[in-house]
């Protein structure tokens, strides 16, 4: 038979909840991020940026052709860093609940 669970403590309900709002707004925010530095240099200011010159090619180039994809590599190493750092908050509330619970 199939083992029935016990119901959460509504503590561990909020903290997930908590958890995952922040994981979605810090996701949102490096997506709009990297949709700027991938539109909005590479596309929108393109003209301005040509402007400039970097290694011998207009920059508004450039960050179409690297800029965009350097800049993705980037926001995930800090959405790694970001919710590394969540995680060991989420992990130490639970156990404190756990630790509550005894």
């Amino acid at each position: 038979m199939a083992e029935v669970d016990e119901p959460l403590d509504p503590r561990v309900t909020a903290a997930v909840e908590r958890y995952w709002r922040r994981n979605l707004f810090v996701m949102a925010l490096l997506l709009s991020l990297w949709a700027l530095v991938g539109l909005g240099c590479g596309v929108w200011f393109a003209e301005a940026l040509n402007q400039i010159h970097w290694g011998g090619f207009p920059l508004g180039f450039w960050f179409a052709q690297q800029g965009s994809i350097i800049a993705f590599v980037i926001l995930v190493l800090i959405y790694a860093v970001i919710l590394n750092r969540l995680d060991d908050v989420y992990h130490r509330e639970l156990a404190a609940i756990r630790r509550e619970r005894r």
